[in-house]
């Protein structure tokens, strides 16, 4: 159990300066009393007064002595009934502070105004505007999620990761997709430079398998044909596939124009939603399926999970983590859209105060239970200390001023007493 109350607290210093002076005038009014009463002369009108002033100060200052000691203890010890309320009835008074806290403190109405009146979308922005408050976050942030993210290494996540990304991709319409690619794609000429390849490698082949060529139309060709003829009509062939090559690499020719024709014809079939060719999507999409049907793509999936967890880990490592600054600039928009908006900063209020309803209102029976639980479970020395530094000052000047009113109250009876006496 941590201490009540460090000795020298401010709080205890002014139940101690406060008690000290309430003792002190209890003293003195003793001390005026004895010396009166030694001094005591019936026809002294003013020795008369004292005493009888003294005797009820010391009264008034005995009885709420008496009444402040019997709430924390038994005044010097003493058995008398009805005293030391605090330490009797701590379990009651444990009950009594969780039901005040239940009933009045989280009360949802209550909650609700308190949260709007703060404005905490303000407060959210005004702190998120400041660039250091917002890498501070930033930070928090990505050193929460580092080590989520590095968790994430098991069989059962890439296995996860792939049947879901694969799910999602059988879900997707590739053939759309791939339609207003090659849309893209003509458009803007870019499949030039990919023509051009493609013509360049055709050409490589034929002259590395010019003599394959050959071979294979000697083996089609009859056994009576000269092989001579076999050589001149392989040429033939070859020489013709280089001419067509040709031609599809000059642009504006009719072998070109009539690719890029075919090559539109069949996006305008891609993208269409009921497409004049309507077996053009369904190839798609079946090459597609069987083509994630393959073990080998699963496991590339698998290994693309395993590649962005690293990635991720990696980046959030760096002093110059491109994720943090991600995080950065996001929550430094959200400032400025706060600070703008303020619709914006009405819906964040409203999402705060139902955020905090729905946290504390359905608990508010636990939590007085929590707070009455701990209250119970603190030994009655606490209780009573805390208590007592609590109200204890302010108890002490109930003491000095019961002092001075018993003081006042008997100087009155006794001018009563010899006006009309």
């Amino acid at each position: 159990m941590e201490p009540i109350a460090e000795t020298d607290s401010p709080q205890r210093r002014l139940l101690t300066r406060n008690r000290l002076l309430a003792t002190g005038l209890l003293i003195a009014a003793a001390l005026a009393y004895i010396a009166l009463s030694v001094w005591y002369d019936p026809d002294s009108f003013w020795i008369a007064w004292g005493r009888a002033a003294t005797e009820a100060a010391m009264i008034g200052a005995l009885a709420d002595w008496f009444a402040v000691t019997a709430l924390f203890r038994r005044p010097m010890g003493l058995p008398i009934p009805h005293t030391a309320i605090v330490p009797r009835h701590k379990d009651r008074i444990a009950e009594g502070l969780g039901g005040f806290i239940e009933k009045n403190f989280l009360d949802p109405a209550l909650i609700a105004a308190r949260l709007k009146a703060a404005d905490p979308a303000s407060r959210l922005a005004r702190f998120l505007s400041d660039d250091a408050n917002a890498s501070l976050v930033a930070d928090r942030i990505a050193d929460g999620i580092t080590p989520m993210v590095a968790g994430l290494d098991s069989d059962e996540m890439r296995g996860l990761f792939a049947r879901t990304l694969g799910e999602q991709l059988r879900r997707a319409r590739f053939s759309l997709l791939l339609g207003r690619t090659l849309d893209v794609v003509l458009s803007g000429d870019h499949h030039a430079v990919l023509i051009d390849r493609l013509t360049e490698a055709g050409h490589r082949y034929l002259d590395r398998h010019e003599q394959d060529i050959e071979q294979a139309v000697e083996k089609r060709t009859a056994w009576w044909m000269p092989r001579q003829i076999d050589r001149r009509m392989a040429r033939g062939i070859t020489q013709a596939l280089r001419d067509w090559l040709n031609e599809l690499a000059q642009p504006g020719s009719v072998t070109r124009g009539r690719l890029e024709e075919a090559l539109r014809r069949y996006a305008y079939d891609l993208r269409q939603s009921a497409p004049a060719n309507p077996s053009a999507q369904e190839d798609v999409e079946a090459a597609k399926d069987r083509l994630l049907d393959q073990p080998e793509i699963k496991a590339v999936l698998g290994d693309l999970w395993d590649g962005l967890r690293r990635a991720v880990v990696s980046d959030l490592a760096d002093r110059d983590s491109a994720t943090k600054a991600a995080i950065r600039t996001a929550l430094k928009g959200l400032a400025t859209a706060l600070q703008r908006d303020e619709d914006a900063r009405r819906e964040v209020n409203d999402i705060a105060v139902a955020l905090v309803e729905a946290m504390v209102v359905p608990s508010r029976a636990a939590i007085g239970r929590f707070v009455a639980d701990v209250v119970k479970g603190w030994d009655t020395a606490t209780v009573v200390g805390r208590l007592e530094l609590a109200v204890g000052p302010d108890l002490q000047y109930v003491r000095i001023s019961g002092t001075l009113v018993a003081a006042a109250i008997g100087s009155v009876i006794f001018f009563i007493d010899r006006a009309f006496l």
